[in-house]
Parts: structure tokens; C-alpha cells; sequence
């Protein structure tokens, strides 16, 4: 099992350093095409497609940076869940102010056939900070 944990933790490692990296193939390839995401005041986002369309639009507009801090991470069999605080940085292209957010998000992972293990469902409840003042 502690095997498995790991591998989950490089696999959410993965997924932020692809995102920052603005590599799409690379996310896709970690969840499952059947991925569902739950987001605050929005249907329910299904599958890659529509993932990688929200995503593309985002990453045209945007240079995005997060820190993921796992705080509970459970391993049963094929099945592992994991609740963290991510926060997130997206700054307008070519250049402006950041906008940012953050807050909890539970994520649920399966593991395939192979031993690989992907994002398989994902409630994000993301909000945004509150500007700082300098």
C-alpha cells in the first residue's frame, strides 16, 4: 500500500509540474477518460474532452502555477482517495495582475489494469482570495 501511496503523490506531482508546464497531452494522460470534476455553480465537467477544452481555453489565456498540500491520503485495493488544499495562481497573458484561489478539493483515483494509477472523479471548490494589499 505504501507503494501505491506513492505512486499517487508522483502522480499529483505530475499533474501540477504538466499544468505549470501548459502540457495537456501530459494531464490527459492522467485521468481516466471517464474523469468527472465537480465545480462550485457548474455542471458537472465529463470526460477528457471536455476537460481538455476548458483547459485549452484557460492555458490561451493564462499562465498557470499551484501548490497541492496533501492532507489525507487512503489507499483500498484499486481505489484510493485524497482530500487536499490547493492553491492557484493564474496570470492573464502577456502579463497582468494574478489572479488567485484557493481552498480543498477531494479527489478519487483508479488504478488500471496495468498498475497505473489516474485521476478518476474530482470535487474542486476553489474560490478567490482576497487581494493583498502591498
Amino acid at each position: 500500500m505504501q507503494d501505491d501511496a506513492q505512486k499517487i503523490r508522483e502522480l499529483i506531482a505530475a499533474w501540477q509540474r504538466a499544468t505549470t508546464a501548459e502540457d495537456l497531452p501530459k494531464v490527459l494522460d492522467l485521468m481516466a477518460g471517464d474523469a468527472v470534476f465537480l465545480l462550485p455553480g457548474q455542471p458537472p465537467m465529463r470526460g477528457r474532452d471536455a476537460f481538455a477544452a476548458v483547459t485549452r481555453a484557460a492555458l490561451d489565456r493564462f499562465h498557470i502555477e499551484s501548490t497541492i498540500d496533501i492532507q489525507e491520503l487512503q489507499v483500498e485495493g484499486d481505489w484510493a482517495w485524497c482530500w487536499n488544499h490547493l492553491k492557484v495562481t493564474m496570470t492573464p497573458k502577456p502579463n497582468g495582475a494574478p489572479i488567485r484561489r484557493s481552498s480543498y478539493t477531494l479527489t478519487v483515483i483508479r488504478k488500471h489494469a496495468d498498475g497505473r494509477w489516474v485521476l478518476f472523479r474530482d470535487a474542486n471548490l476553489l474560490t478567490a482570495e482576497a487581494p493583498t494589499s502591498a
